[in-house]
């Protein structure tokens, strides 16, 4: 089990970038540096599709789902090698690792050739990168399957609260659940988040979510901040407003109160959610929130999670929010980048990639032919899995992306290190 001081360190990391990232745009006196361009646009397909022949997309992307990557390895990478490009998939831990790289390749001057195509990104990181100028922007309502996409849903038009302004592409939606055993927690015990801590007091150490700035973790803190306080309008507009200072204080009495009941008595935390999910299918803990309810389902078939494994949305609702795929400005495939997130809007390949991995259509389903909408309702992954409908029944929206920071920030001086 990893130790929390790697987390500590990724913060640190996370800091480091924002900072650099600062830096960069303090140097250039807040102005843009000049961006060199694909030779091809967007709203020139054809072009695109002449000048990606023969690419290698070098897309950066989480890589520690094997059904994802299977995916990527498989389905995906036969379609684009269809179109003359070959998807060289580069694993990482955390994002900001190959946020970072790109930063570097600004501060030394590499302001083309860059090595990364691709990454697969939102929230802080997508944030920090646009204030550092590091996107290379206005392609994605001119890819061709954008037409599948509702880009006025303000899920696409914004991530965490920043405008995304034509700087990466939707490529699937990410909604919240509880994963708990039902042979170990009844109906009753997962009704709420105040059920939820009930019950976990009453079973101490069967429990937990991972340490912050884990994205799940963070998605975890937030679930139970909306909890507290009832809703997103209860907490101002700002991190310094007193509204959100006092729903902070609430926040971590709770916490304060819930940890002696959670994994270890809360004197540590799993460093991040693929320790929870081990926990989960090794027997130590009977509960966890997650990301990704749709990948349930195959460890359920593989026998990693037990088969009396059930979803729900606790009544404050469950947070959502799309991925994003964007280019680096400096990218040296931008072209091959573009087919890539062009194939990735599909809804053949929407559908394929909510087979093969659970993950939810960023597509509008509902602008699909009914034909194409009957498929993905077809698709059949199992009781322990919640069906679209009910997974977006009661959607809670994102915190901006100043407010994510803040409460990363504070969990680890008010909750960890307390």
């Amino acid at each position: 089990m990893p130790l929390l001081a790697d987390r500590s360190q990724r913060q640190a990391r996370r800091v480091a970038l924002v900072a650099g990232a600062l830096a960069v745009l303090t140097a250039c006196g807040g102005a843009a540096t000049t961006r060199p361009q694909a030779t091809a646009t967007a709203d020139d397909w054809p072009a695109v599709l002449r000048e990606a022949e023969g690419q290698t997309v070098n897309w950066y992307m989480y890589g520690g789902d094997d059904a994802l990557n299977g995916f990527v390895k498989r389905y995906l990478a036969d379609r684009l090698r269809a179109q003359g490009v070959t998807v060289n998939q580069v694993r990482i831990t955390d994002t900001v690792d190959a946020v970072n790289k790109v930063l570097a390749e600004k501060q030394a001057g590499r302001d083309s050739a860059g090595a990364v195509d691709l990454i697969w990104v939102n929230g802080e990181n997508f944030a920090t990168g646009k204030q550092a100028g590091l996107w290379h922007c206005g392609y994605p309502r001119d890819l061709p399957n954008a037409t599948h996409v509702d880009l006025t849903d303000p899920a696409v038009r914004f991530d965490f609260g920043v405008p995304v302004d034509g700087c990466e592409s939707v490529w699937q939606q990410a909604d919240s659940a509880l994963v708990y055993d039902s042979a170990a927690l009844g109906a009753g015990d997962v009704e709420s988040v105040s059920s939820l801590f009930a019950w976990a007091r009453a079973h101490p150490g069967r429990f937990t979510y991972p340490a912050l700035p884990d994205f799940t973790g963070s998605m975890a803190v937030r679930t139970f901040l909306y909890d507290s306080v009832g809703g997103r309008d209860a907490l101002g507009t700002t991190v310094d407003d007193p509204e959100f200072t006092a729903a902070a204080d609430r926040l971590y009495r709770a916490l304060d109160d819930l940890e002696p009941s959670l994994w270890r008595g809360g004197s540590t935390y799993p460093a991040s959610q693929d320790d929870v999910t081990r926990l989960y299918g090794s027997g130590e803990i009977d509960a966890f929130l997650t990301y990704g309810p749709g990948s349930v389902a195959q460890s359920v078939r593989d026998g990693v999670f037990p088969a009396s494994t059930r979803e729900t949305v606790l009544s404050v609702g469950n947070i959502a929010n799309n991925s994003f795929v964007a280019i680096p400005y400096n990218a040296r495939h931008k072209a091959a980048a573009m087919v890539l997130a062009n194939q990735l809007l599909d809804p053949d390949t929407q559908l394929e990639l909510y087979r093969a991995t659970g993950a939810y259509p960023a597509v509008d389903l509902s602008a699909l032919p009914l034909v194409e909408r009957a498929a993905f309702d077809a698709v059949d992954l199992g009781p322990s899995v919640l069906p679209i409908s009910e997974l977006t029944a009661h959607t809670l929206p994102e915190l901006p992306a100043s407010f994510v920071t803040r409460i990363e920030s504070d969990w680890k001086t008010r909750v960890l290190q307390r």
